[in-house]
C-alpha cells in the first residue's frame, strides 16, 4: 500500500467530513436529549437521561449517521472519480501498464476509510454525547451529576466495541460500493 495516498485520502475522508459529522451529532444529541426528557418525565426517571442518550448514540446513532454523511460527502465524491477515470479510459491504462486497478485505486481508498470511519464515529459519539447535555442539562435542568454518572454507570465496553465494529462494516461497505458503482456503465 501507498503510505502517502492513503493519508491523502484520509484527509479527504475524514478531515474534510471532520465539520458535517459534528454538526449532524450535535443536533442530533441535542434533540435525543430533548425527546427523551419529555419521553421520560412521563414515567418519572428523567435521571437515566444520560444513559439514554449515550447508548443510543454508541450502539446505532454514532455509526450509521456517522456512515451516511460520509458517504454523502466523500463517497459520492470517490465514484464520480473513479467514473471519470474509467470514462478517460486511465482504468485501461493501468491495465495496460500491468498496474491492477483495483489495488492502486480502491486499496488506498478502503484503508483510509477503514481508519477514518472509526475515528469520525467517536468524534460523532463524544459531540452527540455533548449536545444531549446542553439540552439535559443546560436547558432542562437534569442534575449534571447524575446526568453525567449515569452515563458512566449505563455504558459498557460491549457497547463501544459494538459501535465500532459497524464503523468498520460500514467502512468496508461504503468502499466497496463506490469502487464498483463505475462498473454499472459498462456493459
Amino acid at each position: 500500500l501507498k503510505i502517502p495516498e492513503i493519508i491523502q485520502q484520509v484527509h479527504f475522508i475524514g478531515m474534510k467530513s471532520l465539520f458535517i459529522v459534528s454538526l449532524t451529532a450535535l443536533f442530533t444529541g441535542m434533540v435525543l436529549g430533548l425527546q427523551g426528557y419529555y419521553t421520560l418525565v412521563k414515567v418519572g426517571s428523567e435521571s437515566v437521561l444520560g444513559v439514554v442518550v449515550a447508548l443510543s448514540l454508541i450502539r446505532e446513532l454514532g455509526p450509521v449517521l456517522t456512515a451516511l454523511m460520509v458517504t454523502g460527502r466523500a463517497g459520492s465524491s470517490m465514484a464520480a472519480e473513479i467514473g471519470i477515470m474509467r470514462i478517460s479510459e486511465q482504468i485501461d491504462a493501468l491495465d495496460t501498464m500491468d498496474i491492477d486497478p483495483i489495488k492502486f485505486l480502491a486499496s488506498p481508498r478502503l484503508a483510509a476509510s477503514i481508519i477514518s470511519f472509526p475515528l469520525l464515529t467517536a468524534v460523532f459519539d463524544v459531540v452527540g454525547i455533548i449536545g444531549g447535555y446542553l439540552t439535559g442539562v443546560v436547558l432542562l435542568g437534569v442534575n449534571s451529576g447524575t446526568y453525567l454518572r449515569r452515563m458512566e454507570m449505563g455504558v459498557e465496553m460491549e457497547d463501544v466495541t459494538g459501535g465500532f465494529i459497524k464503523s468498520f462494516v460500514f467502512a468496508m461497505i461504503v468502499s466497496i460500493i463506490c469502487r464498483n458503482n463505475h462498473r454499472e456503465d459498462e456493459g
